[in-house]
């Protein structure tokens, strides 16, 4: 039986600023609008951990029964490391996925907003496809995308929807580097992983583009964001905040550059979630100041 700090591991807290992030970014939005509601904040915040929790556990089911976590270089896997049973990971998953669907449903009651039942059922749908079912969309490669959508667009846009009950420009374009920052996550997971899902059969983005065209996508997806937060700062200045987080995106990249391997992009993937995170938190606080 996994003991509840192999529980903790399996939901992969490295990987939660990309539920966080996007929360915090679209409550910016809310605040520089005048919309804050703080209940709705917190909920949609605990709409994304579950998400976000969920996949990871979702993933962990699904690769662990097709075996492409028998060999692996990454956190520990639950199923794949035998320390839980499948049917043990697919309930904790189905349990998360079934939280955010409640409190999800609580925030589309209040806005009235029935539409987003269907945005809610599109991302856990995205959730469980990702490596399960049939054909796992992210065996295709397509993993990177969806995560910009729900990750980055659907979130940060729903936050601030279910506050201020409107949808704004403002919303849309600040979900863009907020998606590409949940991007290098997996796009620097999957570096790592590449040698691995090859072999399995895995058919990653950096398994079709090959180590050295990841190398240059992982940089882009940590550059671009401050081309766009500094493209914004005519229209909102305080944007300019996130620069304060440039220091911590050099360590990352030198290493990618490098041709760091294996185990040690397990460093470069702690190193971008809190670059992340400190940009996240910047990018919130000069939304809200602005708007």
């Amino acid at each position: 039986m996994a003991s509840p700090s192999q529980w903790i591991a399996g939901a992969r807290p490295r990987t939660l600023p990309n539920a966080v992030v996007p929360v915090m970014v679209g409550t910016g939005v809310a605040i520089g609008e005048g919309g804050f509601v703080w209940w709705r904040a917190v909920l949609a915040l605990f709409v994304a951990l579950s998400l976000q929790i969920g996949v990871n556990y979702a993933n962990d089911y699904s690769d662990g029964v097709r075996g492409t976590d028998d060999q692996r270089v990454g956190p520990m896997r639950l199923v794949g490391s035998r320390t839980a049973t499948p049917r043990e990971v697919l309930t904790a998953a189905l349990g998360c996925f079934a939280l955010a669907a409640v409190l999800g449903l609580v925030l589309v009651v209040v806005t009235q907003a029935w539409w987003v039942l269907l945005v809610g059922a599109a991302a856990i749908a995205a959730a469980w496809f990702y490596t399960g079912g049939k054909h796992p969309y992210g065996y295709r490669g397509l993993g990177e995308v969806a995560v910009f959508v729900f990750f980055g667009i659907v979130p940060v846009m729903g936050t601030a929807y279910v506050q201020t009950e409107h949808l704004s420009w403002a919303a849309l374009i600040a979900s863009i580097p907020v998606g590409l920052l949940s991007c290098s996550m997996l796009v620097v997971n999957n570096l790592r992983d590449v040698g691995t899902d090859g072999q399995a059969g895995k058919r990653t983005l950096a398994v079709l583009l090959g180590a050295e065209r990841t190398r240059t996508l992982y940089v882009a997806c940590q550059v671009v964001p401050f081309v766009v937060a500094l493209a914004m700062i005519p229209i909102t200045p305080w944007a300019a905040l996130v620069l304060l987080a440039a220091p911590l995106a050099v360590s990352p990249i030198r290493a990618v550059l490098s041709k760091a391997v294996g185990p040690a992009l397990i460093a470069v993937l702690q190193q971008t979630g809190k670059l992340q995170m400190a940009y996240g938190l910047l990018f919130a606080v000069g939304l809200a100041i602005i708007f």
